[in-house]
């Protein structure tokens, strides 16, 4: 389910996720507790998103509570890993912060003659940041101008933004280079950004590419001038947010859930698991289970932990009928 067909049933969960505690953000009381079951036990690998490496981790650790006889190992080195680790068999679980490319799709129909099924497990905000002493974060930018300011290409067809002056900034930031700092190309965030905020335009040789989002973080939080892009979840109190808007005729607003469900915040996304199931044929019990878990009530509390958004109750049940 695309992010644009989930919006009317994700439009009922109007949830801030800028400067909003945990325990302000509530699963719906619809959603199920996860029931223990007996018999599950096994090794389970997941392989993929950096982005929801965390997330995998602490889903991983309440997991092994339930099920001391399963041996859980994660990694995230970006959602281009993915793919091929589930066509392998190297990984059951292959987190994505993007949906997977037609290419990838079909190579794993070519290797098992069915398509992967993926799993929507919690909801994300792509966000800019700038370092906690930019004052753009209160005035925002448009994503024109991020595309001028990260791309080469400038598909927006605007001129190019090289200091905090072009993007509109006044006094000692004026003549200030702006310091660019992305995610590298194995990411889906990196590719995700790419599609949505450049237009699918190139990204500058000047960026300075970062092998995990906690990086672009500690990147823009020590250099005073720079720029870069990564999940809500990984704010923290050295970098600000900075609103944005579809295009310069429009007010920029914060990435927050409400604002994207409204289609008022323009980089919105939804995160997901793929995983290897023949149809017809039930899926590995312990494998099922996680996924289960995942899309509990305790699951999607853990959601919440690590700064994402959960899902509503319509899009949980339509990923629980895709594992049975």
């Amino acid at each position: 389910m695309m992010w644009r067909s989930m919006m009317c049933a994700l439009a009922a969960v109007a949830v801030s996720f800028a400067g909003v505690r945990a325990e302000d953000v509530k699963v719906d009381p619809a959603i199920k507790s996860y029931e223990k079951v007996s018999g599950v036990s096994g090794n389970l690998s997941s392989i993929g998103s950096d982005t929801l490496n965390n997330l995998m981790a602490l889903w991983s650790r309440a997991f092994q509570d339930l099920y001391p006889n399963v041996q859980f190992q994660v990694e995230g080195k970006g959602s281009n890993t993915a793919p091929p680790a589930l066509i392998e068999g190297t990984a059951q679980l292959g987190p994505m912060s993007r949906a997977m490319k037609e290419d990838e799709i079909d190579k794993f129909e070519k290797k098992f003659g069915y398509k992967p099924t993926r799993i929507s497990v919690a909801i994300d905000c792509l966000a800019v940041y700038v370092h906690k002493d930019n004052p753009i974060a209160k005035r925002g930018l448009s994503l024109p101008q991020v595309d001028c300011i990260f791309s080469q290409t400038r598909k927006s067809g605007f001129a190019d933004i090289k200091t905090w002056g072009d993007a509109g900034l006044t006094g000692e930031w004026a003549d200030k280079p702006i310091s660019l700092y992305s995610r590298d190309a194995a990411s889906g965030t990196y590719v995700f950004f790419k599609e949505h905020a450049l237009f699918k335009g190139d990204y500058k040789d000047s960026c300075k590419q970062q092998p995990g989002s906690a990086g672009v973080i500690n990147g823009v939080a020590n250099d005073r001038y720079a720029i870069g892009y990564s999940g809500i979840g990984f704010k923290t109190p050295d970098v600000r947010v900075v609103p944005l808007s579809k295009s310069g005729d429009e007010t920029p607003v914060e990435p927050t859930f409400e604002n994207a469900m409204a289609g008022k915040y323009p980089l919105g996304r939804t995160l997901y698991v793929y995983i290897n199931k023949k149809p017809g044929e039930p899926l590995a019990v312990h494998v099922k289970e996680f996924i289960k878990f995942v899309l509990s009530r305790e699951g999607q509390e853990i959601v919440i932990k690590d700064g994402f958004g959960p899902l509503p109750l319509k899009v949980v049940e339509a990923q629980l009928k895709a594992i049975e």
